[in-house]
C-alpha cells in the first residue's frame, strides 16, 4: 500500500471510529457529521470522499464492526488443531460471543443489525477493504467438512439468528441466565439444527 493509499486508510478509519464512539456516547439520530468530522480531524469535506451520508457511514461501520468479528474468530479457528465441522461451528460461535461478553458496547451497537440478511446484504453492497463475507467464511467450512445440507443459506440463517437473539439478553443483562449459563442450550441447539440438515447417504 503506497503512501497515498495509507493516508485514506487512516483518515476514513479516523471516521469510522469516531462515528462509533459518537453512536455509543449520544446515539445515532444526536450525532452530526459536523460532530464526526471534529472528532476524527479531518475537514468536512473529507467525509464525502468516503460515505455519501451519515446513514450510508452508519452500514458501512455496522457492516466493518461485524466483519471484523467474524475475521478474528475464523483466523483462531484456523490456528486450532483439525476437529469435526460441529465443534468448528461451536468454536467460531463461541469466540464470537466471547468478543461480545468482553466488549459489551459492541452488542449494543449491533443490537438490531446482528443478523444474517444484514451482514449478508450490508457486505456485499458496503464492503471495505479487508471486510470479510460471511458466506464464504460458512461454505469455505461446509466444503472442507465433506458434508451435504439441504440448503445451507437456510441453515447459516438459522444459527445466526438463534444466537444473535439468545445472546443479547444474556450478556448485557444476564437474563434469563448469563452467557456461560446459555452456552450448552445453545450449542446443543445449533448442533441439533447441524444435523438436522445434514444429507447423510443412504447404501442401496
Amino acid at each position: 500500500m503506497g503512501k497515498a493509499e495509507l493516508n485514506k486508510k487512516r483518515k476514513r478509519d479516523s471516521l469510522l471510529d469516531a462515528a462509533f464512539q459518537l453512536f455509543l456516547e449520544n446515539g445515532f439520530h444526536k450525532t452530526s457529521i459536523s460532530d464526526i468530522v471534529k472528532r476524527a480531524g479531518v475537514a468536512k469535506g473529507t467525509f464525502y470522499l468516503y460515505f455519501t451520508d451519515k446513514f450510508d457511514l452508519r452500514d458501512k461501520l455496522i457492516s466493518h464492526k461485524g466483519a471484523q468479528i467474524l475475521s478474528k474468530a475464523y483466523q483462531a479457528l484456523l490456528e486450532q488443531p483439525p476437529m469435526g465441522f460441529e465443534e468448528k461451528i461451536i468454536f467460531f460461535t463461541d469466540h464470537i460471543l466471547n468478543q461480545f461478553n468482553e466488549d459489551k458496547s459492541m452488542v449494543s451497537f449491533l443490537s438490531k443489525h446482528l443478523s444474517w440478511a444484514y451482514l449478508k446484504t450490508s457486505l456485499k453492497n458496503a464492503p471495505l477493504e479487508g471486510d470479510v463475507d460471511v458466506e464464504e467464511i460458512f461454505r469455505k467450512l461446509i466444503y472442507a467438512s465433506g458434508n451435504r445440507y439441504r440448503n445451507p443459506e437456510i441453515m447459516i440463517y438459522m444459527i445466526i439468528e438463534l444466537v444473535s437473539g439468545t445472546s443479547y439478553s444474556a450478556i448485557l443483562y444476564r437474563q434469563p441466565v448469563s452467557l456461560e449459563e446459555l452456552k450448552p442450550y445453545l450449542f446443543d441447539t445449533i448442533r441439533n439444527i447441524l444435523r438436522q440438515e445434514r444429507i447423510t447417504e443412504v447404501s442401496v
